[in-house]
């Protein structure tokens, strides 16, 4: 034995025990160790509420916060008790070990070495399944929030005849509280088990009875719990039945009960119930008795019943009575399901008109006419331009524009009595790659913002093919007026940034110089003070930011700069559209963003996976378009907030658009305050909104099936559609859907509109089209208009019309001249817009050629009732289909091809002139097209209409009445 005294220490024990200046050194690491680990929680603590507090949602944060922090001690407080109570019982109630048997001899052992630490092993283990109950319980805080914050629907199922908000609300926490409850009962039955074998209670090996009468008696009452449990789940798995996803063969996804669920499941349950609880009982029963006889043979039966009745029987009703009758057994519960369907995704009021796809027109002047009317053509394909507009307006490499730019309304500027037009518009965001050079003072102190606004018409492309800009240059201009133009919250903006301080931002360059400004929007977290400069360098692991003179007073940090970041933040408990979309609002850049409300506990009604019902040929080129949330399963959805993030100032504000869902009634009495109410959305914010683009492609899918109100028709299938692909390109996804200004037959004007086609399953003709009137400010916004074409005869659809442009003879040699050199063809949107009974499909087509690749419109492709155009413009190739010009642009009637007799040959000779270089201009684009003699023709051209002008000009000025 080593001295234990206090005798001299020698070599041995010097090499065998470190020093105390080592010891009080790894102390000091251990301290630190664990205060840098502390406080690395801390800092993401502390960021959090510091951002939340910020954007003045600080009570979201609080709320979400209470209510983890309350679930996790109350369901981790009760696992823990419950699992310490069952090892304290079990250990109170051991046998006495006089009688030592070899089993127990070895387990004597165990015994002896944990008894000095019973109390601590007690304690460790009721806090391990303590903490693990407690964070599983937390992660359920939108569920107890629905639970307690629950408001009726007002409907009821049609088996049950229960409230909505029972499945929606209630049913999910009843749920969790099961499995709660199972979890706890499991864990106590193990724990208690152990308990007993090791101190004698169960014997596996042992001559003699089993278990003692006081381990029989506690684990019966413990097992007996289990079965109470399973009986109220076969309880609640009678309601269950109404939001069960089943395999169908009428439609994917199918929910709710079938013929075999109300007739064989449901009871079958009800039976199974009735089961559990009398082997409940008995299990509780030997409490008294002291035998396992019984309770063994009551869950022998009950598992039988479970074979039997629960699987077996409902397997011959199938077989034998729904299979050779299915039509008629199904129909009634199809029908409520086509009826919940249809309510859970708002399409029950879709208006479905029959429509011959065949124009009988005979009048072509009016059918010229007519093409004007039904639509504003939009030309200019918002997915395509974002190049053009990159490289006209960009201006500087540390700007950028999104992939896909956005379609709004804002009101014309050139003399059409201020109607709106459908303009194509993106935001000089800020590109950090762009940047001549990168390091952290340049990436997240200098270049903090983008500057802008750039848009376009979008029914017109100049000569060259290029846009037409209506908000153009930096600082932008035009016909938006004045606004702040600073853009430091967008789709591109992914970094922090660092603002407000002593260094300098960036803000744009122009013939005089670089501008620098200072942020003062006010956002962000202030960086004035050492614990939040010191938890920011932990939570971005940037430690820089604690000892960089660049950050000083007034310094405030800008984070989650994104809108859909911002929106989901704030309203955790909302489904982000993929395509938020920017507008100028009361002299602000404002980010509208829509929000869904969803559930997938609706009664009957079918499920839908988000991810994939929203995407298309744009989400699979561009993920900022996707979905959040994608791979949610939902069977109830409304668009029921708009949100807006401003450009400048990062705030976020959230209107309640559907006054009427019980959902966001729901979430507003969880979260009060932090929506505001729908008149609160200011007239100048009501013209831009629209009707969001995932909501309709949720639709139009489910529509694909649940267009028919017929169960028998429903069940045969021969109504199935589907959504085309998108024949513009060989992505093989679904064709996208497209905003436009348009007529639909039952319409008296336009209106701005999502629209979209079907084709029937399997096949390439069109078998309907379909609208919505997407202008918040509308009467009519959110109605659905469903044009079906007859069956009896076909309709060419998308991928036929394609084909058919690829395959005419001259428009494939005009193709091929124009991918001359090394130039590529690129096809626009293919829009499809009905016209007196027939449908009339617009494609621009664009050229990227020379050095600078970007995108210009050279040529337009129409085709109606089987004629097709390939001409420069719009108006020509309209002309060239309908065969005559539109009354608005068709000279007046003189009898003659010449310029009219104006009495002054100065005159017209220019215009004989003007006459002669227009052709040549014409002839110029359709031989090559030869660019260098359409450009002289155009000079010749302005000279001539120069010449008129100045001739009746001065004719004007000196010969009174008559030289007018």
């Amino acid at each position: 034995m080593p001295d234990r005294g206090g005798g001299p220490t020698g070599p041995r024990m010097r090499a065998g025990r470190p020093s105390r200046r080592v010891r009080t050194l790894l102390m000091t690491l251990g301290v630190l160790a664990v205060l840098g680990m502390a406080f690395t929680m801390f800092a993401g603590f502390w960021t959090d509420w510091l951002w939340y507090r910020s954007v003045h949602y600080s009570s979201v944060f609080t709320t979400t916060l209470w209510t983890k922090i309350g679930l996790f001690f109350v369901f981790g407080l009760l696992m823990a008790v419950a699992v310490g109570v069952n090892i304290w019982l079990a250990h109170r109630l051991r046998p006495p070990l006089s009688a030592m048997s070899m089993e127990q001899q070895s387990l004597d052992r165990y015994r002896m070495g944990i008894a000095p630490y019973k109390k601590w092993l007690l304690l460790a283990v009721t806090a391990l399944v303590g903490l693990i109950a407690g964070a599983s319980a937390a992660g359920q805080w939108r569920t107890w929030l629905m639970w307690v914050n629950g408001v009726p629907f007002h409907q009821k199922d049609p088996q049950f005849h229960l409230d909505v908000s029972f499945y929606a609300f209630d049913l999910p926490w009843f749920r969790f509280l099961l499995g709660f409850g199972f979890a706890a009962a499991v864990l106590c039955l193990i724990a208690a088990a152990l308990t007993h074998y090791l101190y004698g209670g169960l014997r596996v090996t042992s001559p003699g009875a089993r278990a003692t009468a006081a381990a029989t008696g506690h684990l019966s009452v413990l097992l007996g719990i289990f079965v109470a449990l399973k009986a109220v789940a076969y309880w609640l798995d009678r309601y269950g039945l109404a939001v069960k996803s089943s395999d169908f063969k009428a439609t994917d996804n199918w929910t709710g009960l079938r013929y075999v669920d109300a007739n064989a499941y449901l009871p079958a349950k009800t039976i199974l119930f009735c089961i559990a609880v009398i082997c409940a009982l008995l299990f509780f029963a030997t409490l008294w008795r002291r035998t396992w006889q019984l309770p063994v043979i009551g869950f022998g039966l009950m598992v039988l019943s479970a074979i039997l009745i629960g699987g077996l029987y409902p397997a011959i009703v199938q077989k034998f009575q729904v299979q050779p009758n299915e039509q008629a057994k199904e129909a009634p519960y199809v029908q409520k399901n086509l009826k919940a369907t249809r309510e859970a995704y708002d399409i029950d009021d879709t208006q479905v008109t029959e429509y011959p796809g065949k124009s009988t027109m005979q009048d072509r002047t009016k059918l010229r006419d007519d093409a004007n009317d039904a639509a504003s053509i939009r030309i200019v394909d918002p997915n395509i331009v974002s190049p053009t507009f990159q490289v006209l307006q960009q201006m500087k490499n540390y700007y950028g524009f999104p992939t896909n730019l956005d379609v709004d309304r804002y009101p014309a500027k050139d003399g059409k009595n201020g109607e709106d037009q459908d303009t194509v518009l993106g935001l000089r965001e800020l590109n950090l790659s762009g940047i001549p050079k990168n390091n952290w003072i340049n990436d997240h102190f200098r270049y903090t913002h983008g500057f802008g606004v750039v848009a376009a018409k979008g029914t017109e492309a100049n000569p060259n093919g290029e846009p037409v800009f209506t908000e153009y240059d930096l600082p932008s201009r035009g016909d938006l007026g004045a606004y702040q133009q600073r853009v430091y919250y967008g789709e591109k903006t992914t970094t922090y940034s660092i603002v407000g301080g002593p260094q300098k931002e960036i803000d744009y360059s122009d013939n005089n110089g670089e501008k620098t400004t200072s942020y003062r929007g006010g956002s962000g977290v202030s960086l004035d003070n050492p614990v939040n400069r010191a938890a920011y360098a932990v939570a971005f692991n940037e430690p820089q930011m604690l000892y960089s003179g660049a950050i000083g007073k007034g310094s405030r940090i800008l984070y989650n700069r994104t809108p859909k970041e911002r929106v989901e933040a704030v309203a955790p408990w909302l489904t982000i559209d993929g395509d938020a979309y920017p507008a100028v609002v009361n002299h602000r850049i404002q980010w509208i963003v829509d929000a869904y409300t969803t559930t997938n506990g609706y009664p009957y009604a079918s499920r839908t996976t988000l991810g994939d019902t929203t995407a298309d040929s744009l989400t699979a080129t561009n993920n900022s378009r996707a979905v959040v949330a994608q791979q949610n399963q939902v069977n109830y959805i409304r668009n029921s907030v708009k949100a807006t993030v401003d450009a400048y100032t990062g705030d976020v504000k959230l209107y309640e658009w559907d006054t009427k869902d019980p959902v966001l009634k729901t979430w507003m009495k969880a979260f009060p305050g932090t929506v505001k109410p729908k008149n609160a959305i200011s007239p100048d914010l009501l013209d831009h909104l629209r009707y969001p683009q995932d909501l309709f492609k949720v639709q139009r899918e489910l529509l694909t099936r649940y267009h028919v109100t017929d169960a028998q028709t429903f069940l045969t299938g021969s109504e199935v559609w589907q959504v085309p692909d998108d024949p513009t390109n060989k992505s093989g996804n679904a064709v996208p859907p497209y905003y436009l200004s348009m007529k639909m037959p039952d319409q008296t004007k336009q209106a701005f509109s999502l629209s979209t086609t079907f084709t029937p399953n399997g096949r390439y003709n069109l078998s309907a089209f379909m609208s919505v009137d997407a202008e918040a400010g509308s009467s009519e916004y959110g109605k659905i208009r469903l044009l079906k074409l007859p069956t009896s005869t076909t309709v060419d659809g998308p991928k036929q019309v394609q084909s058919q442009f690829n395959s005419e003879q001259d428009i494939a040699a005009a193709i091929k001249l124009l991918k001359g050199g090394d130039s590529d063809i690129e096809y626009g949107n293919l829009l499809t817009v009905p016209l007196d009974g027939g449908l009339l499909y617009v494609e621009p087509v664009y050229v990227r050629g020379g050095g600078l690749k970007y995108p210009l419109l050279r040529k337009v492709l129409v085709t109606y009732e089987g004629r097709t155009a390939f001409e420069n413009t719009l108006e020509g190739a309209l002309d060239k289909v309908f065969g005559t010009k539109s009354s608005a642009t068709r000279p007046p009637d003189t009898g003659t091809t010449n310029p009219p007799d104006t009495g002054n040959p100065t005159v017209k000779q220019a215009l004989q002139d003007a006459q002669k270089a227009f052709d040549a201009g014409q002839r110029a684009l359709k031989d090559g097209p030869d660019w260098g003699a359409y450009a002289t023709a155009q000079k010749d051209l302005k000279d001539a209409l120069k010449r008129a002008e100045d001739a009746q000009s001065k004719a004007g000025g000196t010969g009174g009445k008559n030289g007018g």
